[in-house]
């Protein structure tokens, strides 16, 4: 269907790649994975057309329908949510609009043999109008966006309403309502919640029958819906056949080989060159010297990829805090409006956090999860209730919100030397490495970082800290895998207490020992890990 081979591709003087080829074939699954900066983004925009190759080749079937959901949605004003859904099929709503005007002229007048040539007219326009979806193009609409959070009561608000995060849902389902031959998708899954994010997944696996191309940051969203890996790094492409787990094993076999195939190509090329050395003034062996030159020069050198490099930072164990960290007694919150009336999220929740408890609290979006751990974190109080905060609790608090009262001006390495003021220049630049901010990164200012590495900043200054209590709202928003996987080592070494809110369920079962599950105002514990709750509630979303 689409085929790119041997892709060069230059931004300046960044070479992105280098003889890199891909396929996308009818039904096939594809994630793209590979660290920041390595061109995924620029695949997409190479396919689309948005950008040109320096060199290769990009080829297309004819007449393949190709849909791109971006992180820029662009404006949206002028209609409803709904409208702005169904305007993506531009060829139906086109047919839809030729129908009306025939069928407006066959309510005219005319003779036999011109209404005969309308009425043929039609029929094909109608013909194509249904092979199109047209006429159930409004319920896939809606589907597609109650599926992605937003339901029917929704379908009417003015699409210039929503916030930013709604409308990259509404875009998505723009994308998806028109189910495209070839679907690519950058980073779908941010912005939604858990629910939604189940929703997708089983949209994808069971009701798109197209090729699809995706980059995710979600373990596990990876695993249940590509079948093949294309990795990008060192200005090419690496395809690896099985889903993200598969990749991850298969790459480490891959690298091993490739190192002994480089010792063993390092010590030949030596004991030639070494041969060459000995011997080349000796007229005796010149055609011996000449023939290994050649033979030398022939050679295609095996060349090992960079690593990323990861520094693995010991963290200071934080201080010992009382057994009994948060008493909680007829806990409840309600919210006053101005323009409704008040609201309570959740009503007379009563239940004890234990020192070293690490608790995941889910439940579905506006059930008052955040409000839940804010009220932990004493950024709001209480509307009736008690949340009693225990002997020796030292609380470090992580929201979306954290990364706005960043200080811009300052660089990275300032503003975690500003939280840690008696810590010396080596552990701080340990602590900066450890959360991937290596050599000339670090005098970085805050304005010019993305959110994955604004988030990353914050976090490595909560966990450099003395504190024993995280409380964590969306950590692994904007964080890539690696990125994740770094916090989520960070945090099973933490030897305090968690309470967290994710939408990523591979961080939650390797993580949590606990679920507060918040459900119509009430809470539920459940005294095992992430897995158990799944089991017990009956939500265990593997089998899809």
């Amino acid at each position: 269907m689409i085929h790119l081979t041997k892709i060069s591709k230059q931004h300046g003087s960044q070479i992105l790649f280098s003889n890199a080829s891909l396929q996308i074939l009818p039904g096939i699954r594809i994630g793209l994975v590979g660290a920041n900066g390595t061109g995924k983004t620029t695949i997409f925009r190479l396919i689309t057309g948005e950008e040109e190759a320096d060199g290769g080749e990009i080829s297309y079937s004819k007449k393949i329908k190709t849909g791109y959901f971006s992180q820029n949605v662009g404006e949206m004003s002028g209609g409803s949510a709904l409208l702005e859904v169904m305007s993506a099929a531009t060829d139906v709503i086109i047919l839809g609009e030729k129908m009306k005007e025939m069928e407006a002229l066959m309510a005219k007048p005319m003779d036999e043999t011109a209404m005969q040539i309308l009425l043929e007219k039609y029929g094909e326009t109608a013909e194509e109008f249904e092979n199109l979806g047209g006429y159930d193009l409004e319920t896939r609409a809606q589907t597609v966006l109650t599926g992605l959070g937003i339901g029917p009561s929704d379908y009417t608000r003015p699409v210039e309403s929503f916030s930013g995060g709604w409308k990259m849902r509404i875009a998505l389902a723009k994308i998806l309502t028109i189910s495209p031959d070839v679907l690519l998708l950058d980073e779908p899954t941010n912005h939604l919640d858990m629910e939604s994010i189940i929703w997708l997944e089983n949209w994808l696996v069971n009701d798109f029958k197209g090729a699809l191309l995706m980059t995710c940051h979600d373990h596990d969203f990876m695993n249940k819906v590509v079948s093949k890996i294309v990795e990008v790094a060192n200005h090419t492409t690496t395809t690896y056949g099985g889903n993200y787990d598969f990749y991850i094993l298969d790459r480490e076999v891959r690298m091993k080989q490739l190192v002994a195939s480089h010792r063993r190509q390092q010590e030949m090329l030596a004991k030639e060159e070494n041969f060459i050395a000995r011997f080349k003034a000796r007229v005796s062996h010149a055609a011996q010297v000449q023939s290994r030159i050649k033979k030398l020069e022939k050679i295609e050198r095996i060349k090992l990829p960079e690593q990323q490099r990861i520094i693995k930072f010991e963290f200071s164990p934080p201080p010992r805090s009382g057994d009994d960290v948060v008493f909680l007694d007829g806990l409840t919150k309600t919210w006053e409006t101005p323009d409704s009336d008040p609201k309570t999220v959740f009503n007379n929740i009563a239940g004890l956090i234990n020192r070293q408890d690490k608790i995941a609290v889910v439940g579905v979006n506006g059930a008052g999860k955040s409000t839940f751990l804010k009220i932990l974190a004493q950024k709001t109080t209480p509307t009736q209730g008690i949340a009693r905060i225990g002997a020796n609790v030292k609380i470090g608090y992580f929201s979306q919100h954290s990364m706005d009262i960043l200080d811009s001006k300052k660089t990275i390495f300032e503003t975690i030397q500003e939280a840690l003021p008696l810590a010396g220049i080596g552990i701080i630049r340990n602590l900066c490495g450890a959360f991937l901010f290596s050599g000339d990164d670090v005098e970085k200012r805050i304005s010019q970082l993305s959110g994955g590495e604004k988030s990353r900043v914050v976090l490595a200054t909560l966990l450099g800290q003395p504190i024993n209590f995280l409380i964590l709202d969306e950590p692994t928003n904007h964080l890539d895998i690696q990125s994740r996987e770094v916090l989520l080592h960070a945090l099973k070494q933490f030897t305090g207490t968690i309470v967290l809110v994710s939408h990523d369920r591979h961080f939650l079962r390797c993580l949590v020992d606990l679920v507060f599950e918040i459900d119509g105002g009430k809470m539920i514990a459940y005294k095992g890990d992430y897995e158990y709750y799944l089991s017990k509630t009956g939500r265990d979303h593997k089998k899809i």
